[in-house]
């Protein structure tokens, strides 16, 4: 019965294979008669730290100071004190000699001499980390004397561990007692003194002066016990007797005064460590300040946590940086996490993570950084995004495909045109992770919007990105989406930088078209540029000309030698690379405001396509409402506005003359814009454009009125952008007209066939009342 009793209080099991840990290899050093291992949970393999204590008998005195150590290491929690996990006795027999064993499970920690000879810390950086970790130290020394009225009673080098984040935690409890403060009583207050060795005690209690002890303050042996710990500390020894704390050669000079008030001869004058931590000096650096604001960050208003986190990044650089990684990273992935942090704390985070390995950057901030992607803190998401290249090749496909880019993708719809494009942008690194579903049934759905989004350079970014991903795309999808993309939107955008964009992603992409495609439907879309206001759409426009032109004649000496095994690809590669589209797709086009035929810097042959960057940088996002559009005859160019683009549509439909929404939604917004036609029909649509208007005498040319009328149902898009023709045919002797009459007279209204009455005349009998505007009371009684 006593043995059950026995096992309740002291924990659960009977020996270490009913242990659920399992105990390693020891460390060189430990408090006390204890031994201290390295430990694993059989559960989940988590790390731990075991601590056993053995004696002869259950009536050993130090088995009995163990059995307090455990009860009080249980009850007692602070986040400066060791945290207990679990705890059991042992007794086993060997022949006639009985044994106990003591087993403690804790956190994962280790002894605080090890830790400072792993860290090698030196200068200032040693300096602010023994500031912390005293700091932390007395914190948790001033909780049990002035908040639980207990006494340690050891607080030295061996009671001190450290945890995985670098903090300082006290352990030891085997001395731990309340502190007795009546003076009647005349027994010995700590039970368990005889274990503290004499070099770490005060005057009074090597004295054994018990009547002193009681009238002095409940912090005087502990903080005496805080002062040997300085001393280990600083000098680098172990305390061997107590005449070695007058030696202070080793200690900082703004920790000195502290130092001599903690180990005062009298008991009644020494330092209360609550009062060393508000007050001392040693304690205000670079490192406590930081880890406390961020410890309180909640308690913060939101004007302090910005100023903080700006600050942050190059505060980092100045800290330790074993610190930075293991105490301060996890601090502010978690507070980002749960929402505490503002989002200039996604800078430092990843400043942080930088200078983690793989390995670890996707064990210590990758999770941390995908829950963000819920947040619905715009700021945070612009975070994300901007700095989506330094984490982004760090995500797995699986992550991307069903964490990340369903949050990501509520972007393209935002109302903020930069969110919209930043959206747009991160979809050159996360749309190689994704699966052809959810490129086929979600991106290019988007990517269809934004083609005719309503920012010119949101327009232009779309159709560089499908250059870019074009790779990405199985090959039916390819085919219904590449030229139409380009060909039908893009090369007729009214925005000169989009139709250059346009131009350069069919010659990147030249490769994945056949010689029918290039022969029927990009050729002749590309022939027109050459004649396009801009002067840099059209140098890139004949570049792709003859890059195509030259596909097609290999293809023609390759039949005419009877070699038809390049039937269906021509095999020339673009004039210039995937590389140089994915740094002009990266350029940013926020910058500044231009008109919509802003051209970009001219472009050779030998010209890469990153040249094109600067230029396109500076195209606003603000641009204009209304801007030039060139007409398909002649060099005459008016102007008129441009239409708004749809701002919901889910297919490519018909966009001769004006794009068409599709409410079909199983539709991914790309189906073909031109069908494939017969030849006949491909040489009669080619001539259309081209074809001039019939020649009439006596035609006179009517002046240009700024704007153009558009039949969307029958006149193809080239000719809609065309004069209109006149329809009736003037003699050439008619006397000169004015420029009003010329250019109305065909549409005038007829002259009236009658003269109207003066409003003057008199109301006569045979003259009728002048008829009233708007509602009239009508009188019904006869005159």
């Amino acid at each position: 019965m006593f043995k059950f009793l026995k096992g309740v209080v002291a924990g659960s099991g009977t020996g270490p294979k009913d242990l659920p840990y399992n105990i390693g290899e020891p460390y060189s050093s430990a408090w006390g008669s204890w031994t201290h291992y390295h430990g694993t949970s059989k559960d989940d393999g988590s790390l731990v730290s075991i601590f056993s204590l053995s004696g002869s008998s259950s009536q050993d005195g130090h088995l009995a100071a163990g059995r307090n150590g455990v009860k009080r290491l249980r009850t007692v929690r602070h986040p400066n004190i060791l945290s207990f996990l679990h705890s059991t006795e042992v007794e086993t027999s060997d022949g006639s000699a009985t044994k106990v064993t003591i087993y403690i499970v804790t956190e994962p920690v280790v002894p605080l001499s090890e830790k400072i000879k792993e860290l090698g810390l030196e200068g200032t950086q040693r300096d602010e980390y023994y500031a912390w970790g005293l700091h932390q130290i007395a914190k948790a020394v001033s909780f049990l004397n002035n908040d639980c009225k207990l006494v340690h009673g050891n607080v030295c080098l061996a009671s001190v561990v450290v945890t995985q984040t670098l903090d300082w935690k006290l352990h030891a409890f085997d001395v731990l007692s309340e502190f007795d403060g009546n003076s009647a009583s005349t027994g010995p207050m700590l039970q368990y003194e005889w274990l503290v060795g004499s070099q770490y005690k005060s005057m009074e209690l090597l004295k054994s002066d018990w009547a002193a002890i009681r009238k002095s303050p409940p912090w005087a042996i502990d903080s005496w016990g805080l002062g040997c710990l300085i001393y280990e500390l600083f000098s680098g020894t172990k305390l061997s007797k107590t005449e070695e704390l007058r030696s202070t050669a080793s200690i900082p000079k703004s920790l000195l005064p502290d130092y001599q008030r903690l180990l005062s001869s009298m008991p009644s004058r020494r330092l209360n460590t609550s009062k060393l931590i508000e007050n001392s000096e040693y304690f205000q650096n670079k490192l406590v300040e930081t880890i406390q604001f961020m410890e309180i960050l909640n308690l913060k208003d939101s004007v302090e946590k910005d100023t903080f986190f700006r600050k942050l990044p190059n505060l980092a650089e100045q800290l330790p940086r074993q610190i930075v990684l293991k105490k301060l990273l996890p601090l502010l992935a978690s507070s980002l996490e749960f929402g505490a942090a503002a989002a200039p704390a996604l800078t430092a985070l990843l400043k942080m993570g930088s200078w983690l390995s793989t390995e670890e950057f996707g064990v210590k901030v990758l999770p941390s950084i995908v829950k963000l992607f819920a947040s619905n803190d715009r700021a945070i998401r612009v975070g994300l995004l901007q700095h989506i290249d330094q984490y982004g090749e760090s995500l797995s496909s699986q992550i991307v495909d069903e964490q990340v880019y369903p949050h990501v993708a509520t972007g393209f719809a935002d109302t903020s045109a930069f969110l919209r494009e930043l959206t747009l942008k991160s979809m050159l690194i996360l749309a190689p992770k994704l699966s052809q579903r959810t490129i086929s049934a979600s991106l290019l759905k988007y990517l269809s919007k934004l083609q005719v989004d309503e920012e010119p350079a949101i327009r232009t970014n779309t159709t560089i990105l499908l250059g870019n991903i074009a790779g990405y795309l199985n090959e039916g999808t390819r085919k219904r989406v590449l030229i139409n993309a380009f060909t039908a939107r893009a090369l007729r955008d009214t925005f000169s930088p989009a139709r250059g964009a346009g131009v350069m992603a069919l010659c990147a992409t030249s490769s994945y078209y056949d010689v029918t495609e290039i022969g029927t439907r990009i050729l002749p879309n590309l022939v027109v540029l050459t004649i396009d206001p801009d002067g840099d759409v059209r140098s890139k426009a004949f570049q792709a000309v003859d890059q195509f032109l030259q596909m097609v004649k290999q293809y023609h000496d390759r039949i005419n030698t009877g070699d038809t095994s390049g039937h269906s690809n021509s095999g020339i590669s673009a004039i210039r690379g995937d590389a140089g589209l994915l740094g002009w797709a990266m350029s940013s086009l926020t910058k500044g405001k231009v008109s919509e035929h802003a051209p970009l810097a001219p472009a050779n042959a030998n010209t890469p396509l990153t040249s094109v960057a600067s230029t396109a940088s500076s195209v606003g996002l603000d641009a204009p409402d209304t801007v030039p559009v060139r007409s398909s005859s002649n060099n005459d160019f008016t102007d008129q506005p441009v239409p708004s683009s749809p701002t919901s549509t889910d297919g490519w439909g018909e966009i001769e003359n004006g794009i068409h929404e599709e409410n079909d939604s199983e539709k991914d917004g790309w189906d073909d814009i031109e069908p494939l036609p017969a030849l006949v029909n491909i040489q009669a649509a080619q001539k259309r454009p081209v074809a001039l208007p019939k020649p009439q005498v006596t035609n006179v040319r009517p002046k240009n009125t700024g704007k153009a009328f558009v039949d969307e149902d029958e006149e193809e898009f080239w000719d809609s952008k065309a004069a209109p023709t006149p329809k009736t045919s003037k003699p050439l002797n008619k006397p000169a007209a004015s420029a009003d009459d010329e250019l109305w007279g065909d549409i005038a209204a007829p002259p009236p066939k009658t003269i109207a009455k003066p409003l003057t005349l008199g109301r006569g009998r045979g003259a009728r009342p002048t008829p009233k505007l708007g509602a009239q009371r009508i009188n019904r009684t006869s005159s």
